[in-house]
């Protein structure tokens, strides 16, 4: 008798605990905005969601544009940006908070094939704008220079036509692509193309050019983004509208610690730390 009055203590213990257990909510967020900032999300939101079973992390792309609009505009939890916000969106958002989350070098990169090995701001901001159009005219083989570019909505592209275009405009044969992969990819396939990538894209696959200042040839290493040497370099942002809570907080503060930005430099960007 005793023996029973035991198993069905357990079995109602067990009932109990199953019951409570499938009451707990299943906390949902979405993220949107920056391809460069996209697989490091990934990564972080993977291991996140691991240790955190009821935790349900959704992500797209779209551009930093894109992230921050629907961040503002209520459709997305938080948004992604690899630039800081401009001025319109500030009126037009005024609620939106902002979290550095990491560092980031833009790398200049271009088909295996191509001699070039390093070119200096100016001459970058000359074929980007169309008044160098064949490598030849800067030691390479006599080749049309094939531009390519990111698309409107891109943060790096932004952040890139500030830097280096110094507000002044693109040339028209720019191509325009709508992630830093496509932007690798047609790199890959085109042997006169030059375009530009967020430093966690780079590989073997692709011709990474060092930036030539002064005659110091400098690559878009981490060590130099740490130090300050590369200048092309910028903040990898997340915006929320309000200061953040629940999930998104919980999802934010592990970014930020030790095991968030060690994910951060292994997938190629600079930690805060």
């Amino acid at each position: 008798m005793k023996g029973w009055k035991l198993l069905l203590a357990f079995l109602m213990a067990f009932f109990l605990f199953a019951c409570i257990g499938g009451n707990r909510e299943k906390q949902s967020i979405k993220i949107s905005g920056s391809t460069t900032v996209l697989p490091l999300v990934q990564k972080a939101a993977e291991k996140f969601m691991e240790e955190n079973p009821n935790a349900d992390i959704q992500i797209s792309g779209g551009g930093s544009s894109v992230g921050i609009k629907e961040v503002g505009e209520g459709t997305a939890d938080i948004g992604m940006a690899s630039r800081e916000m401009k001025a319109e969106e500030l009126s037009k958002y005024p609620s939106l908070k902002e979290l550095l989350i990491a560092k980031d070098g833009i790398a200049l990169i271009a088909h295996p094939s191509n001699r070039i090995s390093s070119l200096t701001e100016e001459e970058i901001k000359a074929i980007y704008n169309g008044s160098i159009a064949n490598w030849k005219e800067l030691g390479g083989e006599d080749l049309e220079i094939v531009v390519v570019g990111r698309d409107s909505a891109s943060g790096t592209r932004e952040f890139f036509y500030e830097r280096i275009m110094k507000k002044t405009e693109f040339a028209s044969t720019m191509l325009e692509k709508n992630s830093n992969g496509a932007v690798k990819q047609t790199i890959l396939q085109t042997p006169g193309a030059i375009g530009y990538v967020g430093l966690g894209y780079i590989d073997g696959s692709v011709k990474t050019l060092e930036i030539d200042e002064n005659g110091e040839k400098i690559p878009p290493a981490v060590q130099n983004i740490l130090n300050d040497r590369y200048p092309i370099s910028r903040g990898l942002n997340f915006y929320t509208n309000g200061e953040p809570k629940g999930l998104a907080k919980e999802f934010m503060d592990y970014l930020l610690s030790e095991e968030g930005q060690k994910i951060v430099e292994e997938e190629g960007f600079v930690p805060l730390k």
